[in-house]
């Protein structure tokens, strides 16, 4: 064995081909790769020095294979064949060698330690025992034994002692081949601006597909082999038959093994355990969410191959002979319910249906994506398998919610590959924001995905009646996409910062040149701070860090970081926002604080300086927001009913193009607003929250001001219609409401259409020619159009007045009659006239003019003078009958006295007058009608204020006279002046009073009498009534005639001229009652005064006659003092006088007189009923005295004798 220098050693390690751990970088030396190539042409010749590589090999294998000297000696170097195989190895061109290590006695005691042996051979061979195989791959055609021999080969590091090599492969690729690949493309510009063109995408897919294709193999579950056991026996006949031709059945097994029970009882074992092992794969199953999607799929594919392998089997010609051997042995217990028990046929139909949906699955489109749009495409195309076999598979939905959980898994990994690949944190910052984004919107399409999913998963679950469970996804990728959202907020301040900060831009720029204030050095005005420095040294400290690792560990380190590198910014941010709100406290006004925010506002980009000046921030914006707010309410109230759709009429502007107007107003005063927006908020001001809204509500906005498709739709319409301008001058209408109105036959778009097309062009739309010529038509026509259209529709108004007014219609009957004539005339016009000589009509003298045309456009005039003429008359004559009827109303409701009415009755006898001065036609009739009407309202007057003097009449006042009745009235009046005023206003003949008349009952000469007499009170109260019928009776009557001189040559009646004839129109005996209730008073007057005149008989009446005719008969005499007392009440009283209402009697001059004679009368009775009543007493003390003697002095034995007789 020979002693192997340190040098080839170090030198091996150094450029990685004894380790398989390093990524291999330095072994492309352009040192010594030329070294070899130059010096291959000058040692051709020379043979190789196989010691060379035997030191090599004792220096490389120690460490790497962990060989021992003496192993290498007793196994490799021992070899007789190996100075030839290396020697053919190093100058023939061929595969590599191969270094196997592989231990001895496996079945050894496990407590003794393990030995191994070495082999050096040229083929591969994989062997349980093989613990690890090394394979030294040469790097150019032949070896040169006076160079390195590390720099000539490349060793690969093959492990063993494992089930699989897959993970060993698996490992290779993944953490070794594919990642130096990628390494080399990413440090190679050259290359990466041309790799479509030389396959670097192509071989980069491959690389990730092999990597996938090992993973699948690493995570397949394996699913156990099934062999059936067949007896010697039946394996022996049934090769014999094979070979002999013959029909396999029963009868090719000798009858001695078919009556031999232990035969029979072996087959009928093997039989048994063909069931359990059979069964041990159709029950087989796993937990979806243990394992990856792929894992998944393979299981089912798998499982899918063995039960067919294992259908085979049972179909062989050995299984069947062995079961009809125990049939034939009446064995059927075994038999009868084998396909029962192996559970065969439902797992294989139950696998099929499942790999209906795990065939053609296409999860590897996801797992080798090598970029984030092929993710993207890998997503939809795997969603679309499964949303669209989901529905016709009988896979169950709770075994597809956890499979959904697991491709989000692979998702996340083969996201976090990809965008780890990139080095986000190291790109620029365009690069970065396209990466991100990109990866963004990867996750909204997952989520698109999973809301697809989650329908149809649902969808599938009523369909199938499935037990309910809730459909719910967690997904793996959460963490990760919150990440990368931060991520780009967090990058994207930091590039605004940077920005900011740079020496030509931002702040650096916007402070020097702020009115001259700042100077050119911005360190030294803000506190010598180098801020691009400072922002820079910021950034490195993240560079450092995993940003993408989402596990607790890489969620503290970036916590760590973030922090370190916010203590960095918030030193340049105090200094900014220190100067800044200096600035801003010192503004005057909002204009000069816009001013401000305007040169400033590329420093607004950071959250703290936001802060800071957000008061300022925030005052500014809430004034835009108000601005655009008002923009909006402006908008939404629509064109139609702003104050701009007023104006653009008076303004005659057509309605499209005072819209366009309108819009473009609205839109120029948005962009103001928006720039304001920017001023406070800063470049990117659309990426913050506030901005972010405004920007989203303001973008939609200006959609909505987008005044292209209102011109398209106008022009769209005008292509429909049929504008052209013929046919006659009118139409008649057929109303919806029924009846028929006439029209201009004329459409108002045309005339528009001239209007709109000169004002779209000023806004410089591009009207078409045809477009443009018929508008020029309708220029031609414009004037006789608006004056026929105007005229038309003044006519109709005036008929609609007149219909609305019926009964003023009598009277413009002949004006009405001259409009009916001239629409007669010019039912027979025609437009297409107006529009071929119009021009003609300008420019040629009158001379030229023809008598068509002359008759066409006289028409316009004509009609529209006769039509201005009946609307005249119209609203004159319904003004004067609104007065007219106002005035006639007034009558019901005016004072009652003969001023009011007269003066009223003058104002309508004025305006007939007025009326009959101005032509009306018909107008007699009219003011017989109105005659009439103003007779009812007197006559129901008439009635009502002989209702009230009837009421008033009749009042009976007991006690009080009846000139009280005034101050009572004002005393109510004061309490409920408002009430009393309404109630006289609706009610003017309520106030009513009738003075009453007072009457003196007198004594004179003895003789009581009345003064004034009653026919004197009959006649003041008929006197009184007919003052009351005369204020309405001696009004004069409404004449037609008073301009009519025939008519003032006929005196007619008195009876006539006025309104006396109402009193013979009472049907109802309303005047009758009046005059009877005069009568009724009359007689209650009678009737009172009587009782007083009854007095004259106290002093007519002789004491001694009435004496005598009272007698001696006390019961006349005390009847008579009742009487005396029961009349005194009449004249015994306080009272002076007796109201009858209208009426009072005065008795305070005889009261005394008749109380004193009354007494004297009284006191006489009296004392004469005194005399009498003592005589009376006296005579029955008497006779009761005599009637006592004679009781006392009977016999008491002749009253004891006397009554048994009696009993």
């Amino acid at each position: 064995m020979m002693e192997v220098s340190s040098p080839p050693i170090q030198g091996g390690f150094t450029n990685g081909h004894a380790s398989p751990n390093v990524n291999g970088h330095d072994h492309v030396d352009s040192g010594g790769i030329d070294g070899v190539v130059a010096s291959n042409s000058a040692t051709e010749s020379l043979p190789f020095d196989t010691s060379v590589f035997r030191n090599y090999l004792q220096a490389l294998l120690p460490p790497v294979l962990g060989a021992t000297p003496p192993e290498l000696e007793d196994s490799i170097f021992s070899d007789p064949e190996f100075e030839e195989r290396v020697k053919q190895f190093a100058t023939q061109p061929g595969g590599p060698l191969y270094v196997a290590k592989i231990q001895e006695d496996l079945e050894a005691d496990q407590t003794s330690p393990p030995t191994y042996r070495y082999a050096l051979t040229s083929g591969l061979t994989y062997s349980p025992t093989n613990v690890a195989t090394l394979a030294l791959i040469k790097r150019v055609p032949s070896l040169d034994s006076t160079l390195p021999i590390a720099t000539q080969i490349q060793m690969l590091n093959l492990f063993g002692d494992e089930d699989t090599p897959y993970e060993s492969l698996h490992a290779v690729v993944s953490q070794a081949v594919k990642p130096w690949f990628d390494a080399f493309v990413g440090t190679r510009p050259g290359i990466r601006d041309s790799d479509s063109k030389i396959g670097i995408p192509n071989a980069k897919k491959k690389f990730a597909e092999l990597e996938l294709s090992l993973f699948h193999l690493q995570q397949n579950v394996e699913i156990p082999e099934t062999h059936l056991v067949i007896h010697p026996v039946i394996q022996r006949a049934v090769d014999a038959a094979r070979e002999s031709s013959t029909r396999i059945n029963v009868s090719i097994i000798p009858s001695t093994y078919l009556n031999d029970s232990s035969f029979l009882n072996a087959l009928q074992s093997h039989v048994n355990s063909w069931i359990k092992a059979i069964q041990g794969v159709t029950k087989l199953s796993r937990d979806v969410s243990a394992g990856t999607a792929s894992q998944e799929i393979n299981f089912w594919l798998s499982l899918e191959r063995a039960l067919d392998a294992i259908d085979t089997q049972l179909h062989s010609e050995e299984v069947v002979l062995v079961l009809e051997c125990l049939r034939h042995a009446r064995r059927y217990l075994a038999t009868v319910s084998f396909a029962s028990d192996t559970g065969l046929k439902e797992g294989m139909e139950t696998v099929k249906r499942y790999n209906g949906l795990m065939k053609d699955f296409p999860l590897d489109e996801l797992l080798s994506a090598t970029d984030l749009e092929k993710i993207q495409d890998s997503l939809g195309l795997i969603f679309g398998h499964l949303n669209g076999r989901l529905r016709r598979v009988p896979y169950p939905i709770r075994r597809a919610l956890p499979l959904v959980e697991a491709i989000s898994r692979d998702f996340n990994d083969t996201l976090l590959r990809v965008l780890t690949s990139h080095r986000l944190i190291y790109q620029p910052y365009e690069t970065f924001e396209r990466l991100v984004n990109t990866a963004i919107n990867v996750f909204k399409a997952w989520d698109d995905y999973i809301k697809d999913f989650t329908n149809v998963a649902r969808e599938v679950t009523r369909k199938r009646s499935e037990k309910f469970i809730p459909i719910k996804i967690n997904p793996a990728h959460a963490k990760l996409a919150e990440r990368v959202r931060y991520l780009r907020d967090w990058r994207r301040q930091h590039e605004q910062l940077a920005v900011t900060t740079a020496p030509t831009k931002g702040l650096s720029a916007g402070v020097a040149g702020a009115a001259g204030v700042i100077g050119a050095g911005v360190g030294n005005e803000l506190g010598g701070v180098d801020m691009e420095e400072e922002v820079k040294e910021a950034y490195e400290i993240i560079k450092n860090i995993d940003i993408l690792d989402v596990s607790i560990e890489g969620t503290e380190i970036w916590v760590t970081a973030e922090n370190a590198y916010n203590e960095r910014i918030a030193r340049v941010e105090n200094q900014i926002i220190a100067r800044l709100r200096d600035r801003l406290g010192t503004a005057r006004n909002a204009n000069e604080m816009f001013r401000v925010f305007s040169k400033f506002n590329a420093l607004f980009v950071r959250p703290k300086i936001r802060g800071a000046i957000q008061e300022y921030q925030t005052q500014l914006i809430e004034s835009v927001k108000e601005d655009i707010k008002h923009l909006h309410t402006k908008f939404k109230t629509q064109y139609r009913y702003s104050e701009a759709y007023h104006m653009s009429q008076m303004r005659d502007l057509p309605p499209i193009a005072g819209a366009i107007i309108w819009a473009r107003q609205i839109e120029r005063q948005l962009s103001t607003y928006m720039k304001r927006v920017e001023d406070v908020l800063g470049k990117g001001w659309e990426l913050y929250a506030d901005g972010q809204k405004l920007q989203t509500e303001s973008s939609a906005f200006r959609k909505k001001l987008d005044t292209r498709p209102v011109y398209e739709a106008w022009l769209h319409e005008i292509n429909r219609r049929d504008m052209a301008i013929n046919g006659r001058l009118f139409e008649i209408v057929k109303l919806r409401g029924g009846g028929y109105q006439l029209a201009v036959n004329f459409d108002p778009q045309i005339i528009t259409l001239f209007k709109e097309v000169r004002n779209l062009l000023w806004l410089g739309f591009q009207v078409p020619h045809a477009i443009n010529t018929m508008a020029k038509e309708a220029k031609r026509v414009y004037p006789h159009a608006v004056s026929l259209m105007e005229t038309v529709r003044t006519y109709g108004q005036t008929l609609h007045l007149i219909e609305q007014n019926q009964v003023v219609e009598m009277l413009v009957a002949e004006y009405r009659n001259e409009a009916q004539a001239m629409t007669t005339r010019g039912m027979s016009l025609r437009w297409d006239y107006f529009v071929n000589a119009y021009d003609t009509h300008r420019y040629l003298p009158a001379a030229g003019l023809d008598g068509r045309e002359n008759r066409h456009i006289s028409f316009v005039r004509e009609f529209a003078s006769v039509v201005s003429i009946l609307q005249d008359k119209t609203n004159s004559l319904v003004n004067s009958y609104k007065e007219i009827n106002r005035v006639v109303e007034d009558l019901s409701t005016c004072p009652y006295n003969h001023d009011a009415f007269a003066e009223l009755i003058g104002k309508i006898q004025a305006a007939v007058d007025r009326l009959n001065l101005e032509g009306f036609a018909n107008l007699e009739n009219w003011v017989a009608e109105l005659d009439d009407r103003i007779a009812g309202i007197l006559a129901q007057r008439l009635t009502h204020i002989l209702q009230v003097w009837c009421t008033e009449f009749d009042k009976s006042d007991d006690g009080e006279i009846r000139r009280e009745a005034v101050p009572r009235d004002m005393t109510n009046k004061r309490k409920g002046d408002k009430w009393k005023e309404e109630k006289d206003k609706h009610t003017p003949d309520s106030n009513m009073t009738l003075e009453p008349i007072v009457h003196e009952i007198r004594i004179q000469n003895q003789v009581i009498f009345l003064d004034p007499p009653i026919e004197y009170a009959r006649d003041t109260w008929i006197k009184q009534l007919h003052e009351w019928l005369g204020v309405i009776c001696r009004l004069r009557r409404i004449r037609s005639s008073r301009y009519e001189i025939g008519l003032q040559m006929d005196e007619g009646s008195t009876i006539d001229l006025t309104y006396t004839f109402l009193l013979t129109r009472f049907t109802d005996g309303t005047l009758e009652k009046s005059f009877t209730l005069i009568e009724n008073k009359v007689q209650q007057l009678r009737d009172y005064v009587s009782k007083w005149l009854q007095f004259q008989s106290l002093w007519d009446l002789e004491a001694e006659y009435v004496f005598n005719r009272l007698g001696d008969s006390l019961a006349n005499w005390q009847q008579l003092l009742i009487e005396i007392k029961r009349t005194r009440s009449t004249f015994d009283t306080s009272d002076t006088q007796k109201s009858l209402g209208v009426c009072v009697i005065n008795y305070e001059q005889v009261q005394a007189r008749v109380n004193a004679k009354y007494d004297s009368w009284q006191k006489d009775i009296l004392s004469r009923f005194g005399v009498k009543l003592g005589n009376a007493m006296k005579e029955m003390h008497a006779s009761i005295l005599k009637a006592r003697h004679d009781l006392e002095h009977q016999s008491i034995e002749g009253l004891s004798s006397g009554a048994p007789r009696r009993a």
